[in-house]
């Protein structure tokens, strides 16, 4: 129970004061978003998103509370019964969501709504970590590879069923996780093949990159093995890797023509050629860029940004609130911002280091992993580097579902990591 242990003594403070750093700077930028200078509103109404972000902050505390205050091994034990529920969640929600934007992956609870697909990240992390710290667990078998991968792509797949790809993309951070668990270096190889061909997939024809598969694979067979590697058997694998990426390639094209919905292919266009289409599908990567830029390198003010006032970019509290912070606090606070980020995600991982259980630091590894690709995907789209795909920035995104879902994911590490003197 938590009686074992001086909570206060327990917890890794330095990354609670860095979570409450984000946490606050997100509330200050929020406010800042939604603050008219002719019509200002009280800091704590909750007539404006930032009124309604305090309360979340405030349902945030209790659930700290609740969890540093729940017996730790309880996540280990019922990781798997808090997978099934979350399961039957997502499904639930295709048939009983509410449709907004497109997408069915919201719940309506009285005037608020939660979006179950971010909670299944952290309910992933701990099935997974589960799975994975077995002992009879060796991701170099086959079988055990199968299992790992079916935990991480179930989620997913229901979440795409709810027209909510964005979320679903994150799931795709966990192959750092089983790299560092052991998974042969061949998979994040192929992984990056894939995602090298995906990203070719938006400027080139699949006929260009097919013919590109079929020269590199002549260079590689002449250039890289020496003759006596120029054996069948090795024949017969290059032949398997070009059509294994050429099916790859005719299944993406496919997929973006076919399967995305007109916004999200709209979206993407808008990430190959913005000025396409400036007034339409470029609109918010323009004016995200043009609110970043025009803070230079201090920033225009707290509460003087005009692009930021004026509603020149669409969701600026939510999905695009980095904008806020590189007008408002230019290079400097974005640094900042930043390098808040870069020192969680440091200390994530050496407190997974210091683990003895390996439940805990698998866990842990997830948590930084989840963050990372939050960060990186969010702050690349504000700057036009990656498609328009939704995903918050953790803490500093204005919603309860990413608030709460984030606080949770990184809590229940903290207080593995509380226990972690007390484990053998």
């Amino acid at each position: 129970m938590a009686g074992e242990i001086n909570i206060k003594n327990g917890v890794d403070w330095i990354t609670v004061i860095l979570y409450l750093s984000l946490v606050v700077v997100g509330y200050l930028n929020i406010y800042a978003a939604v603050f008219n200078p002719e019509d200002p509103i009280a800091f704590f109404s909750l007539q404006h998103n930032a009124g309604r972000q305090l309360l979340f902050l405030c349902l945030s505390s209790i659930i700290v509370v609740l969890i540093l205050f729940v017996d730790y091994k309880v996540y280990d034990s019922f990781a798997y019964i808090f997978y099934g529920f979350m399961i039957l969640v997502l499904l639930a929600t295709i048939f009983l969501g509410s449709d907004i934007k497109g997408s069915r992956s919201w719940i309506k609870l009285g005037a608020f709504s939660l979006q179950p697909a971010e909670f299944s990240k952290t309910v992933t992390a701990l099935a997974l970590a589960k799975f994975l710290s077995s002992q009879t667990v060796n991701l170099k078998k086959f079988k055990d590879l199968w299992k790992a991968a079916a935990i991480i792509l179930v989620p997913p797949i229901i979440i795409i069923l709810q027209k909510e790809t964005g979320s679903a993309l994150t799931f795709a951070i966990f192959m750092v996780v089983l790299y560092r668990e052991g998974l042969p270096s061949i998979f994040p190889a192929l992984f990056l093949g894939f995602v090298t061909i995906l990203v070719l997939s938006l400027f080139y024809s699949k006929w260009y990159i097919m013919g590109g598969l079929i020269l590199l694979g002549v260079l590689f067979w002449f250039l890289v093995f020496s003759k006596r590697d120029r054996s069948r058997q090795n024949l017969y694998n290059l032949l398997g890797l070009y059509l294994l990426f050429s099916t790859f390639t005719l299944g993406l094209d496919f997929f973006l023509t076919k399967v995305l919905q007109p916004h999200q292919q709209r979206r993407i266009e808008a990430l190959v050629n913005p000025d396409a289409d400036p007034l339409g599908a470029g609109w918010n990567v323009n004016q995200s860029k043009l609110a970043i830029g025009s803070g230079g390198f201090i920033g225009k003010g707290y509460l003087q940004g005009t692009q930021t006032k004026f509603d020149f970019v669409p969701e600026q509290s939510t999905d695009f609130i980095f904008c806020t912070v590189g007008e408002e606090w230019g290079f400097i606070g974005a640094f900042v911002l930043i390098a808040l980020y870069l020192g969680l995600f440091a200390r994530i991982i050496h407190l997974a280091e210091q683990q003895r259980d390996k439940f805990a630091r698998i866990y842990g590894y997830c948590v930084a992993s989840i963050m990372f690709f939050h960060l990186l995907v969010n702050i690349g789209m504000t700057i036009g580097l990656m498609p328009v795909i939704g995903i918050p920035l953790p803490f500093v995104s204005y919603g309860g579902s990413s608030l709460w879902s984030f606080t949770i994911l990184l809590f229940i590490f903290l207080k593995l990591d509380a226990h972690r003197s007390f484990k053998v």
